[in-house]
Formats: C-alpha cells, sequence, structure tokens
C-alpha cells in the first residue's frame, strides 16, 4: 500500500476543521456532535478519527490554529518596538479581521463560552489565552525597557490591563458592531490622556 503524501495529510486535516467550524457555527459548539462533523467533513469515521480522537481534540486544534495566528502578528509588531498606542492599533486591526465574515472571532466566542462550564476545553482556553498573553506581556516589557512606562511598573499587573482590551474590543465588534477601532482608539485615548 503506497504511503500517503503529508500534503495529502495536512489537506485531509484542515478539511475536518473546516467542517468543524462550519458545524460549530451553525449549530452551535455545544449541540455539535461527532457525528454531525463527520458527515460534515464527508468523510468516514475511521478517516476522522484517524486525526481526531475527540470533539475536544478538534477544539483544541482550531484554538491553537487560531491563537498561533495571533500570537505570530502580536510577535510580529513587538519586534517593532512601537508605543503602546501603536501596538494597540494594530492588534485592533488583527480583531477587527478575525471579526469578519471567515473570520475565527465567531467560533472563538463559542470556545470561550464553552469553557466556562467544560473543564476540558477550560485547559484548552487556559493554554491558548495565555499564550497570547505572554506575546503581549513581551510588548509591555519593550514599553517598560524604554521608558514609556514609570519606573518600578509591574510588567504583569500591566500585562493584564493592556490584554483585557483585546479581548473586550474583540467581544464589542462581536456583539454589539461596535465600536469600531478609531472610536475604540479615541476612548482610549480619553482614559488615559494619550
Amino acid at each position: 500500500m503506497p504511503r500517503v503524501s503529508e500534503q495529502h495529510l495536512t489537506a485531509r486535516r484542515e478539511q475536518i476543521l473546516a467542517a468543524a467550524r462550519a458545524c460549530f457555527l451553525r449549530k452551535g459548539l455545544h449541540n455539535t456532535s461527532m457525528q454531525d462533523l463527520i458527515k460534515e467533513a464527508g468523510l468516514s469515521v475511521g478517516a476522522v478519527y484517524r486525526y481526531f480522537k475527540s470533539k475536544d481534540e478538534i477544539i483544541a486544534a482550531i484554538a491553537e490554529g487560531v491563537v498561533g495566528g495571533i500570537r505570530s502578528r502580536i510577535d510580529e509588531i513587538a519586534t517593532r518596538r512601537l508605543p503602546l498606542l501603536e501596538s494597540l492599533e494594530l492588534l485592533l486591526d488583527v480583531i477587527d479581521e478575525q471579526a469578519r465574515p471567515g473570520g475565527a472571532l465567531p467560533v472563538a466566542l463559542q470556545i470561550w463560552a464553552e469553557s466556562t462550564v467544560d473543564p476540558s476545553i477550560s485547559r484548552i482556553v487556559f493554554e491558548r489565552y495565555s499564550d497570547l498573553r505572554a506575546g503581549v506581556r513581551v510588548l509591555i516589557v519593550h514599553a517598560a525597557e524604554s521608558g514609556e512606562l514609570p519606573a518600578g511598573t509591574d510588567v504583569d499587573e500591566v500585562t493584564g490591563a493592556f490584554y483585557a482590551l483585546i479581548p473586550g474590543f474583540a467581544l464589542q465588534r462581536m456583539l454589539l458592531g461596535a465600536p469600531d477601532k478609531e472610536g475604540f482608539l479615541r476612548g482610549f485615548r480619553a482614559l488615559t490622556n494619550r
């Protein structure tokens, strides 16, 4: 029996993840079963279970993909060593992209909600969003090193406050459709006198 190429394996895996995202958006995370995912993917039970042993593994893979993409963008922003407000503006662009149709935020919102009642999903969210927070922490460290923040600033406390802006903006965009990036930044400047 000939070996299956790595490209074929990757394509099948992505087919399953795309089917899962479609099911989650249509039926909700909680109401989607493995049978739903298998049917949506158009593959056999064995083919799906070859890649993922459970719905939680699929959720973890989706979360990893979303967070990995956002984390790489945060890392790119961090290499530029911009003032915090400029970094925030670029981060909000990332969120706006992910809030659009086809973006990751609609599924991410369901994963966040399910994490409040499902311990296995809570662990996935904790790991993935801790990684994002670590990326944001680098921006705060750079701001402290450049003198943008006062001497003696607790970097972890500032990271917590700054990081809260990102999912806060994302949730408002998803749930309310507002504010837009410019309005959010004007509000932030007014609060911080920047």
